[in-house]
């Protein structure tokens, strides 16, 4: 059973509220879900508390996402032009909660993988994409492009449209044989009807 709601708010509000106050900089509901914007600093904390606490228990890393905010002209949670996005599940109580921090260039994200080991692929992923940095992430290295890309591709200054590559007519590659293989309504001899076709 999902965890109640306390004097209007769930029950994790609550409770970290009471614990941390300065910790949580919004709640937001959308749509049935909670999400908790979180100040950078104080993020392992909050998710070792949901972690642990014996009636929150999340210990489900769903994922990690981000979102590129600098072209958006409308109002949003958090300043910054980044948003980084965790999903939390709690198996025990059927619970989902969502939390946000706030990341600009050259400013650090505190890495969850000390909380949540499932989290190192996920946040090498958001680097690999939109160029955040992970404080204390062991391996912050391309995942999904290859080694020699430049730039990260879903932030908003990426160059839209295709790469040129050079093709060279010339290049030699494998040859091209006849390998006499059948075709539809061929024999493995090669003949269909009366036609001889292994010349070809």
């Amino acid at each position: 059973m999902p965890n109640p709601v306390v004097q209007g708010e769930r029950l994790e509000v609550v409770l970290l509220r009471e614990q941390m106050p300065d910790a949580i900089l919004k709640v937001k509901e959308y749509r049935g879900d909670t999400f908790l914007c979180v100040k950078r600093e104080r993020l392992r904390e909050v998710a070792e508390f949901l972690r642990d606490h014996p009636d929150l228990q999340y210990r489900y890393f769903s994922e990690c996402t981000c979102v590129d905010y600098s072209q958006w002209e409308h109002e949003r949670d958090l300043p910054e032009r980044f948003e980084v996005i965790y999903n939390l599940y709690s198996m025990k109580y059927y619970s989902r909660i969502f939390l946000k921090v706030g990341a600009e260039d050259g400013v650090p994200v505190p890495s969850l993988i000390p909380v949540f080991p499932g989290a190192e692929f996920p946040e090498r992923e958001v680097w690999d994409l939109f160029g955040v940095v992970f404080e204390g992430h062991p391996t912050l290295k391309r995942f999904l492009l290859p080694d020699d890309w430049v730039g990260h591709p879903l932030r908003k200054e990426f160059p839209l449209g295709g790469e040129d590559i050079p093709f060279d007519q010339s290049t030699t590659g494998p040859a091209i044989e006849d390998l006499q293989r059948p075709h539809a309504g061929e024999s493995f001899e090669g003949v269909t009807g009366t036609e001889d076709v292994g010349g070809r």
